[in-house]
C-alpha cells in the first residue's frame, strides 16, 4: 500500500499532475493507493490516476461522513478524527510518496519519520528537503520522476522493507 500525501486546496497544477501520474504508475504495478481521500488536490489527483488505471484506491477521510470525498476513492474510511487521521494514513501505508508541502503534509512526514517509514519526497523544494533530511536522515529519499519513484518502491519491496508489520 503506497500512501501519496500532499496538499489539498493549496496544491499546484504541477503537483496535481505529478500525483495523477504517480497514482497511475502505482496502479499499473498492482499496488494499492492510499490518500487522505478528499475531493481536491493531490489526494483526488492520485486516486484518479490509480482509478483510471484499474487500481485499488483507499481514502482515509477526516470527517464524520463521506461528504467532500473523492469519487475516485473506492474504499472510504470515515474517521471523524480531523487531522488526527494523518496517523492512520501513515501507519496504513508501507511507503509514502510526498508531492508538495502544506501543514497537514508536514505532519504526515513527521509522523512517518517517527514510525520508521520509508519516505520519498517527489520533486521537493530545498527548504522541505533540508528540514526533513535533518530530522529524518536515511528515511528520506528523493525522486524527480515517476520512474525514479517506482524504482525506489520496487527496491524497498525487494529488500522486504515494505512488508506488513
Amino acid at each position: 500500500m503506497v500512501g501519496i500525501m500532499g496538499p489539498g486546496e493549496n496544491a499546484t497544477p504541477d503537483e496535481n499532475e505529478w500525483a495523477y501520474n504517480l497514482g497511475a504508475a502505482i496502479a499499473r504495478k498492482g499496488w494499492v493507493v492510499l490518500t487522505g481521500g478528499r475531493e481536491f488536490g493531490v489526494m483526488d489527483a492520485a486516486l484518479k490516476g490509480a482509478a483510471d488505471n484499474n487500481g485499488l484506491t483507499i481514502g482515509i477521510l477526516p470527517a464524520e461522513s463521506a461528504g467532500g470525498s473523492s469519487r475516485h476513492a473506492q474504499i472510504k474510511i470515515i474517521t471523524g478524527m480531523g487531522s488526527a487521521r494523518n496517523q492512520i494514513n501513515v501507519l496504513s501505508s508501507h511507503i509514502l510518496i510526498v508531492v508538495g508541502m502544506a501543514a497537514g503534509t508536514a505532519s504526515e512526514v513527521a509522523l512517518a519519520i517517527k514510525a520508521g517509514k520509508k519516505i520519498i519526497l517527489f520533486r521537493p523544494d530545498e527548504l522541505s528537503l533540508s528540514f526533513f533530511r535533518k530530522i529524518g536522515s536515511y528515511k528520506i529519499q528523493i525522486a524527480m520522476t515517476t520512474e525514479e519513484a517506482i524504482a525506489q518502491i520496487e527496491g524497498f519491496v525487494k529488500l522486504g522493507s515494505a512488508s506488513v508489520s
